[in-house]
């Protein structure tokens, strides 16, 4: 039987937006403690499972792929102190890989996503250098069955407006090369978490996002 995300999990989340102060946290610590136990188990099984068809994430660890839930609030107007969800990063910059695959657990806003988010400045030259040269085989990947039921296409935050430097301004694929970000994100319902089918669901997805994992890795693995 596959684990689950418990009712219990998403239900501190809850009460953690709802009370996120260090006392209220340190008099429901025990519950923190089961809720990310949860998440680590879960994760567990959900990497066991990409490694059938990315052997790289099996060796990764769950626990040490879960960001903590403390906050960095050195540079935020925002001084809560703890996210209210449960983040798990899997493979993402591990060697010399630039993408990788992401968990997001939070009441009314779980996710699944992968690619490459933010990458820096020379890494994100090189991959559009990438686009620009393999046009054709980008949007093979973009164009599969399983890769168009499962997104809706590349995430467009923070696009840019104009071709950036260093490329033709009539470039075939001038509106992917303006993009800062290569991801794409598949929404989660609360009931999807709770269900035995998630872990094989979950990795189902996964595995139409490796295509573009590898491509945006292409230039970085010699």
């Amino acid at each position: 039987m596959n684990p689950v995300i418990e009712n219990s999990t998403l239900q501190f989340l809850r009460e953690l937006s709802r009370n996120n102060n260090r006392e209220w946290f340190l008099e429901n610590k025990e519950k923190y403690i089961s809720a990310n136990e949860n998440v680590i188990v879960f994760v567990e099984k959900l990497i066991e499972e990409i490694a059938k068809f990315d052997e790289d994430i099996g060796k990764l660890d769950a626990k040490k792929s879960l960001f903590r839930i403390y906050r960095d609030v050195r540079f935020s107007k925002d001084k809560t102190p703890y996210k209210s969800n449960f983040g798990a990063g899997l493979g993402i910059g591990k060697g010399n890989k630039v993408s990788g695959y992401y968990l997001h657990i939070e009441p009314g806003k779980s996710f699944l996503a992968g690619g490459a988010y933010q990458p820096k400045s020379p890494v994100l030259k090189e991959i559009r250098k990438e686009i620009s040269m393999n046009g054709a085989e980008f949007l093979e990947i973009l164009k599969k069955d399983d890769f168009r039921n499962n997104f809706r296409g590349l995430s467009v935050e923070d696009k840019l407006v104009k071709v950036p430097q260093g490329f033709e301004k009539y470039d075939p694929m001038a509106e992917y090369l303006k993009l800062k970000s290569f991801v794409v994100i598949h929404p989660v319902a609360d009931a999807e978490l709770h269900s035995e089918k998630a872990i094989h669901h979950f990795s189902k997805i996964y595995q139409s996002i490796k295509p573009l994992n590898d491509f945006l890795d292409a230039p970085f693995l010699g």
